[in-house]
C-alpha cells in the first residue's frame, strides 16, 4: 500500500532553493509527492531541530532532500525513533541512496518512496553520532579541513579539491600512533588512516572486501599500512584504480564495537563527509535496529554505477 503523502515531510537545505538544479529537482519530486509538505531549515538553525519539529507536527516519514551529509543529519535526528527516513538524492555521490538502489532521477525517486515500505536497520555511530556510509580518523579528516580553507580562498572547484588533497599529503610526516581496543584485546597501531565502513555499495565501488561483514551488522575497519609519504600516495592510487590489496596496503578487521585512544584529548573525525573534533577515547559501535528507513520495492529499484 503506497505511503500517504499527507504524512510525508520533505526537509531540504535552505541553499537548495537558490540552487536552480536542486530547486528544479525538488519541484519535480513535489509534483509526484502531491500533498506532501516541503520545509527548509533556516540558516543558522540546527537541522535536527527542524526534523524533530516535523516529527512533533505528526509527519511519520521524513524525506532528506540532499546528499550524504544531509541524509546523515536527518538520520541523527530520527535514530531510536519511530518516524521513517526516506532519501531524495541531490548530492554528488549519493552513496547511501545508490546502496538502496534508489533511482537518481527526482521523479522516479519520489515515486519509489511513495511505493516503498518501512524497514528497520542497524547503523554505525562514532561517539554517539550516527553515520551511514563511513567514518574515519587520520589523513582524510585532515583533507576535509584543508579543503574548507582552499574553498574559501579559491571557490568550490574540482581543481581546488584536488589541491587540498595534494597539500595535505605534502604536509604528511609520519603515521599517527593510536591504541585500538577490540574484542577484549588492545594493540598499538601506527597508521595515517583508520577508515570504518558501513556501506557495502561504497566498498564494492572501490573494489574493497567487507560486504559480507557489513551484512552481518559489523563495522568493517581498514587500517592503512603506509609508513611514508610515497607509500601513502601509492595506496591512494591503488584505491582509485581498485587495486588495494589486503595485508599489503591495508589491514581489515571487523567488530560491532571498538575504541581508538591516543595521548591527545581529542581527534578530528570525519563521518559521511562531515567532520568535528571529538574527545578521546573515540568509540565506534553498531546501534542495532535503531533507524526506520523507506526501502524501494523491487519494481522501483535500479542498478546504479
Amino acid at each position: 500500500m503506497p505511503l500517504d503523502p499527507t504524512t510525508i515531510c520533505v526537509i531540504a537545505n535552505p541553499r537548495s532553493g537558490r540552487n536552480s538544479q536542486d530547486a528544479q529537482a525538488i519541484h519535480a519530486a513535489m509534483e509526484v509527492f502531491g500533498t506532501a509538505t516541503l520545509r527548509h531549515w533556516q540558516d543558522g538553525e540546527d537541522m535536527k531541530d527542524a526534523v524533530r519539529r516535523a516529527v512533533d507536527d505528526g509527519f511519520t516519514t521524513i524525506v532528506a532532500a540532499g546528499g550524504d551529509g544531509t541524509v546523515m543529519g536527518v538520520a541523527n535526528a530520527l535514530v531510536h525513533g519511530d518516524a521513517n527516513l526516506a532519501v531524495l538524492p541531490l548530492g554528488t555521490f549519493n552513496y547511501y541512496a545508490r546502496g538502496l538502489q534508489l533511482p537518481q532521477d527526482p521523479r522516479a525517486a519520489a515515486q519509489a518512496i511513495l511505493n516503498g515500505h518501512p524497514h528497520r536497520i542497524s547503523v554505525g555511530a562514532v561517539n554517539g553520532t550516527v553515520f551511514l556510509n563511513n567514518a574515519s580518523l587520520g589523513i582524510y579528516p585532515a583533507i576535509l579541513k584543508q579543503r574548507e580553507s582552499v574553498y574559501e580562498r579559491f571557490g568550490r572547484r574540482r581543481i581546488a579539491a584536488h589541491w587540498s588533497v595534494l597539500k595535505t599529503f605534502m604536509r604528511y610526516r609520519k603515521p599517527w600512533r593510536v591504541t585500538l581496543s577490540m574484542n577484549g584485546r588492545t594493540q598499538t597501531v601506527s597508521t595515517p588512516l583508520i577508515f570504518v565502513a558501513r556501506s557495502a555499495y561504497q566498498l564494492e565501488r572501490f573494489g574493497l572486501p567487507g560486504a559480507a561483514e557489513i551484512s552481518d551488522d559489523d563495522l568493517v575497519l581498514f587500517i592503512a599500512q603506509a609508513e611514508g609519504r610515497l607509500a601513502l600516495l601509492k595506496t591512494t592510487w591503488r584505491l582509485c584504480t581498485r587495486k588495494v590489496a589486503l595485508n599489503r596496503d591495508v589491514t581489515l578487521l571487523h567488530a560491532d564495537s571498538f575504541t581508538i585512544d591516543t595521548r591527545k584529548s581529542s581527534l578530528l573525525a570525519a563521518y559521511d563527509g562531515e567532520k568535528s573534533r571529538m574527545p578521546t577515547p573515540i568509540r565506534f559501535e553498531i546501534l542495532r535496529d535503531a533507524l526506520s528507513i523507506i526501502l524501494p520495492d523491487a519494481a522501483d529499484r535500479v542498478d546504479t554505477p
